[in-house]
């Protein structure tokens, strides 16, 4: 039976309007790292990158373990020394971000190797040094669905940080999350389909 962790993680499922507290467990992930908006050319070379390498792990994960899987969606971490930017400012030149998808735990960095080099034979190129496997633990955090347009993020970020988290006892930590259920270069702006997550701890 093919796993669907989008079903199987209470984290991935969010209600459009609604902000709610979820706990996240510790997941691991490939990972790029880059600079600037989502609509810069890294960050478009970067899930050329990704996407290839997610999809020869999971079919190596059913030829060797018997374990198959749907590629969960691409996700993004982001951040900026001012975090307005993303706010009011929307200033996408000072954002940085990693780039990520989930993968099983029983996937390894041996199996990583493999992939990356079958992939970067299959393009007759070098293997590309740049993505990573790593645990990510996130644990609680407020988030929401958003539908539409990521310009038209900044009105419920800033609800979020400035009035549902205070509200509710906690306060910010870590970087903005973003898990994407739409592709972007496909779907049109309004019916793109977006977790936004923001990690939080209890204020003291």
């Amino acid at each position: 039976m093919k796993v669907d962790f989008k079903k199987s993680f209470d984290s991935y499922k969010a209600k459009r309007g609604k902000f709610s507290i979820t706990h996240v467990p510790t997941l691991q992930y490939l990972m790029i790292d880059g600079h600037k908006g989502p609509v810069s050319a890294e960050f478009s070379l970067a899930i050329q990158e990704l996407y290839p390498v997610a999809y020869t792990l999971k079919f190596m994960s059913k030829l060797t373990f018997k374990k198959d899987y749907v590629v969960p969606p691409l996700e993004a971490l982001w951040w900026a020394d001012d975090m307005d930017v993303f706010t009011t400012k929307f200033d996408q030149s000072k954002w940085d971000w990693t780039v990520m998808i989930m993968t099983p735990d029983w996937i390894t960095e041996d199996m990583l190797k493999t992939a990356v080099d079958q992939v970067a034979a299959k393009k007759n190129e070098k293997s590309a040094n740049t993505i990573r496997l790593e645990k990510f633990n996130e644990g609680t955090c407020a988030q929401i669905l958003h539908i539409g347009a990521y310009a038209e993020e900044g009105p419920i970020l800033k609800k979020m940080h400035d009035e549902f988290i205070p509200e509710n006892g906690y306060k910010m930590q870590g970087k903005h999350h973003e898990i994407y259920f739409s592709d972007f270069r496909k779907t049109a702006p309004e019916k793109l389909r977006t977790i936004l997550r923001q990690p939080v701890v209890i204020q003291d």
